[in-house]
């Protein structure tokens, strides 16, 4: 989203600063009239840095490259002169004037909602595609014509191939959020959508970062375009206060609850790794009197939906969910967040953080991390470039951060020895019989501490098979067979073959 009213004074003594003059406005843009009443309405005046140089290039019809750190609106950044190119026509049955694909149906959700905002005063007509709705009420909405088509891959391939969508008339193109859509593995669904649309068309690539992948898509999708990068990837925005609390395993929950009490918590994103997580950790906050609710990809669509629609009014303060919420999402006003569990990549700290401290509103985030996440917590804070200012939460164990992490080393030791400590019977009857098999070793020849074969004890009538002429030595053979008292018998002798050589028994090895 867009830097409100209250926060121009701040971007304006900025670009003083920085010999830039006075901010931008909206209006310097080259936005029509009804636009701007709807921006101004929202109480918006000023663009952010990635509005101010993507939307004249878009307005333009080149093709843009556009980077920045999460909550710097970049939906609006693409929105806005979508709106100004797509009025005063109509889009066809099953035609689509643009497409807009987005990795989430939340995220798919929040771009419609800037539709609706900023075309108030447009008669521009959106639909969107995403899972868990009914197809059939899809089908008809595209059937009637719309201007904008905001959809994500998977829905929008099963569509077309049930012969309810055409892409031939789509001209404006937008791929939202491509690092994601790489993450999730939707990069080849997207190819293949790309290859059904018009040669000529305008494309727009948003990403939070420019990865080499992400260049690569680029150079495929996109044609010369303009890269617009307004922030260092993966920077923590200045407007966040980030924290670091060193808590040990069992005391995690206790932790949360007692930052969560003593922190002015208006409203809170809670993030866990695990989607099983979510739910436990709901339950306990439920236990606890605490007014919450959960988010994470295995809930049904409209459960999801339900549960948005009710944290944003307010009605619950805290939504404890999994990383499906970690990007993209704008939520008004929102004052923390928790990450309750140290993402596993370090990337996805910055994201997670990201929800708070938006349009140049001041937010807080809170880490909990135990022993076990020094690897974790060291990755991030060298991806962001500097330390996270520890916070000691009051009456907890303590926990010895610099000893811990020491024996954590070399693939949680800690865990193999206090494993091996329960075992000590084990432990000792094991060494005790390495030991007693040195000693015969060390005491008795070779041949005797060989182990004894199983042929010596079977029932000697049984050895006959085992002493088979190709098992023995050319002198063994010569000898006696155990078991019958005599030479071998005529019946069991071997007959031989005459040969040119002469008939010599060798002697016996020394």
């Amino acid at each position: 989203m867009t830097e409100p009213i209250t926060a121009t004074a701040d971007l304006s003594a900025r670009a003083v600063e920085q010999g830039q003059g006075a901010a931008p406005l909206f209006a310097d843009l080259g936005l029509s009239e009804p636009i701007l009443r709807a921006v101004a309405e929202k109480g918006y005046r000023h663009p952010t840095p990635i509005q101010s140089e993507a939307i004249p290039v878009i307005l333009m019809g080149r093709d843009v490259l556009g980077s920045a750190e999460t909550g710097t609106g970049k939906t609006a950044g693409f929105t806005l002169p979508m709106i100004e190119i797509l009025s005063g026509s109509r889009g066809r049955a099953r035609m689509p004037r643009s497409l807009i694909l987005e990795p989430t149906r939340e995220l798919a959700l929040q771009v419609a909602e800037n539709f609706v905002q900023y075309g108030k005063y447009q008669k521009l007509t959106h639909a969107l595609l995403i899972g868990g709705e009914s197809l059939a009420d899809q089908k008809e909405v595209l059937l009637r014509g719309v201007d904008v088509l905001i959809a994500t891959p998977g829905r929008l391939l099963d569509l077309f191939e049930r012969g309810g969508l055409l892409l031939t008339d789509t001209r404006i193109l937008v791929i939202d959020e491509a690092d994601r859509m790489l993450d999730m593995g939707f990069i080849p669904d997207v190819e293949r959508i790309v290859s059904l649309l018009p040669k000529r068309r305008q494309t727009l690539l948003f990403s939070a970062t420019l990865a080499p992948e992400i260049r690569r898509l680029a150079d495929a999708f996109l044609d010369n375009p303009k890269t617009v990068t307004v922030a260092r990837p993966a920077s923590v925005a200045a407007t966040i206060v980030e924290r670091l609390a060193f808590v040990a395993e069992h005391d995690k929950r206790e932790a949360l609850r007692r930052l969560a009490r003593h922190e002015d918590v208006q409203n809170a994103l809670i993030f866990c790794n695990r989607k099983r997580d979510v739910d436990i950790l709901l339950r306990s906050l439920l236990r606890h009197r605490f007014s919450a609710g959960a988010l994470h990809g295995d809930m049904t669509q409209p459960v999801r939906f339900a549960t948005l629609e009710k944290f944003r009014a307010g009605e619950i303060p805290l939504l404890v969910c999994s990383d499906v919420a970690a990007r993209g999402l704008d939520i008004g006003g929102l004052s923390h967040v928790f990450n309750f569990d140290v993402p596993h990549h370090a990337e996805d700290y910055v994201h997670r953080i990201g929800r708070t401290g938006r349009a140049g509103r001041e937010g807080h985030a809170f880490t909990l991390a135990t022993p076990a996440d020094r690897l974790a917590v060291e990755a991030i804070e060298r991806l962001i470039g500097h330390p996270i200012p520890r916070l000691e939460v009051a009456g907890l164990d303590p926990v010895d951060w610099s000893a811990e992490s020491a024996s954590c080393r070399d693939g949680n030791r800690t865990g193999r020895v206090r494993a091996r400590a329960k075992r000590p019977e084990r432990s000792l009857r094991a060494g005790a019989e390495r030991e007693a098999q040195e000693a015969r070793s060390a005491t008795q020849g070779k041949s005797e501490a060989r182990p004894v074969r199983r042929r010596e004890r079977l029932p000697k009538p049984l050895e006959r098979s085992a002493a088979r002429p190709t098992d023995k030595t050319p002198h063994e053979a010569k000898q006696p067979v155990t078991g019958f008292g005599t030479e071998v018998p005529a019946f069991m002798r071997v007959r031989r073959r005459p040969s040119a050589e002469p008939e010599s028994e060798p002697e016996s090895p020394q």
